[in-house]
């Protein structure tokens, strides 16, 4: 069986495009989510979907920006119905991956997404190193300054509990003894 999913951002955009072309391409049902951006985490109708598949069904969308947050994302969810034997489908792009062609080209774009992530990651290690070459301080800002730590040893040098301190400071206990622990 062929499912369809149609999305649409707002609510004063409309369907009937998309969910006319997955009719005519043959879709049985077709999920819609309305007024839902692409880079929501939760999509309701998207979810219902993806339930609804079974081994041998196909998920059919109009275009490929209808279903994934990113390349990355949809490479993740194409990649998942495989695995439970549920095919994809892109009217648009004509991407089919029930075919041999389309596995191909989806493969090949899942590499070029492998690749991009590679590049970020390298650019922003190098950037990382770069500051610290130049002295910045890199990461997190430590949840407790130099004085406050220096004042929580104190407390608890005086047989203050450790968690009580912990909670003067609003810090966990662990981020407490870490805080303890670096300026020792």
């Amino acid at each position: 069986m062929d499912v369809g999913y149609a999305r649409v951002s707002t609510e004063e955009q409309n369907l009937d495009l998309q969910r006319r072309a997955l009719e005519a391409s043959g879709c049985e049902l077709v999920f819609e989510d309305h007024g839902v951006s692409g880079a929501a985490r939760q999509r309701p109708k998207l979810d219902k979907a993806l339930g609804a598949l079974k081994s041998g069904d196909v998920l059919v969308v109009w275009k490929l920006d209808r279903l994934g947050r990113s390349l990355s994302h949809l490479i993740d969810v194409v990649q998942t119905l495989g695995e439970r034997g549920v095919g994809f489908r892109s009217l648009s792009e004509s991407i089919d991956t029930t075919t041999a062609g389309g596995r191909l080209v989806f493969h090949i774009m899942g590499a070029l997404a492998e690749f991009e992530r590679s590049l970020i990651s390298e650019r922003t290690r190098a950037g990382m190193a770069a500051a610290k070459q130049r002295g910045a301080r890199v990461g997190r800002r430590p949840a407790l300054t130099r004085a406050q730590a220096e004042h929580a040893r104190a407390l608890l040098a005086q047989g203050e509990s450790p968690s009580a301190v912990a909670r003067s400071f609003k810090v966990s206990r662990s981020t407490l003894y870490r805080a303890v622990r670096a300026q020792a």
